[in-house]
């Protein structure tokens, strides 16, 4: 059992983590659709994959005498956080960050579902209901049949698909293979993807304010990737759950103070049924398999 003083350790590290995450969001929303998302992943991947290498390495934290059977299981889940990042940003250009931001929330009962599902993980009664609530929240964000539904909403809800799918993945891959070994090779995947995307379109010059956007969203999303993986090795998941929902509070902000949006009262009470059964979902799992979904 992890002492109180790693449990907050912990905690704190948990929000800045999601804070991170949340700024970087920001950027690439506030970037208002001037630059093309292939151009805007490819030149933060190549921030992005440098400052992942150069910290991999002083590390020791890359490995590439791996198993066929890890490789594999890297380049699946380099596929999905490739569909993620599509998905999601383009969701998240066209739709309010809270919104986007609260489905993402659905994780642990995704990634519970996915595991019940896939490797028969045993889950109680209590965690199956859950799940159902979890579900009837995630209707109330969406929206299914209103005039607040569109295919943007669809993007999203597959990004959390293909994040559930991510974390599936990398339950399988070895103990001993290193995270930012891990994180590299998305990385890496992500950046090529959208070199090869931007091809096909023009890159548009960048004035210093939308530059600026760009690096500082790659440092930013570095940055949650540094503390999500000092976060997996502190503390207690029983503990540290409820603080990875600080996000969606970040994103209520960011989105009220930046670009003038707040939700409608159904969201905010659909993102609210979200996150309460997806801290009681990560509170009752096993133990032994107890571990925070990836963001």
């Amino acid at each position: 059992m992890a002492n109180p003083s790693e449990n907050t350790r912990g905690a704190a590290i948990m929000m800045l983590s999601m804070a991170a995450f949340s700024f970087g969001d920001a950027c690439i929303k506030a970037t208002a659709g001037n630059v093309p998302l292939s151009q805007i992943l490819a030149m933060r991947g190549v921030l992005a994959t440098g400052l992942i290498f150069l910290l991999a390495w002083r590390l020791d934290a890359l490995r590439f005498r791996l198993s066929g059977r890890d490789w594999a299981l890297i380049g699946l889940r380099s596929l999905a956080e490739v569909a993620t990042a599509y998905f999601f940003l383009t969701a998240l250009l066209n739709m309010p960050i809270a919104n986007v931001t609260a489905l993402l929330q659905m994780l642990p009962l995704t990634v519970t579902l996915g595991g019940a599902l896939f490797f028969r993980d045993p889950v109680g009664w209590r965690r199956w209901a859950a799940i159902a609530v979890g579900f009837a929240g995630m209707l109330l964000i969406v929206k299914p049949g209103t005039e607040g539904f569109n295919s943007y909403v669809l993007y999203a809800l597959i990004a959390v698909v293909c994040v559930t799918f991510r974390d599936l993945a990398v339950r399988k891959i070895s103990r001993d293979v290193p995270s930012l070994t891990v994180t590299m090779a998305a990385s890496c995947a992500v950046t090529g993807f959208a070199f090869v995307w931007s091809v096909e379109q023009v890159w548009v010059p960048l004035t210093p304010f939308l530059g600026g956007l760009i690096i500082a969203s790659s440092l930013f999303i570095i940055g949650g990737y540094v503390f999500s993986v000092m976060v997996m090795r502190i503390g207690e998941v029983s503990f540290m759950a409820p603080f990875r929902y600080t996000g969606l509070l970040w994103a209520l902000l960011l989105g009220w103070l930046v670009f003038g949006e707040w939700p409608l009262p159904s969201t905010l009470i659909g993102a609210t049924i979200v996150v309460a059964t997806g801290v009681f979902t990560l509170i009752r799992q096993p133990k032994s398999r107890a571990r925070l979904p990836s963001v």
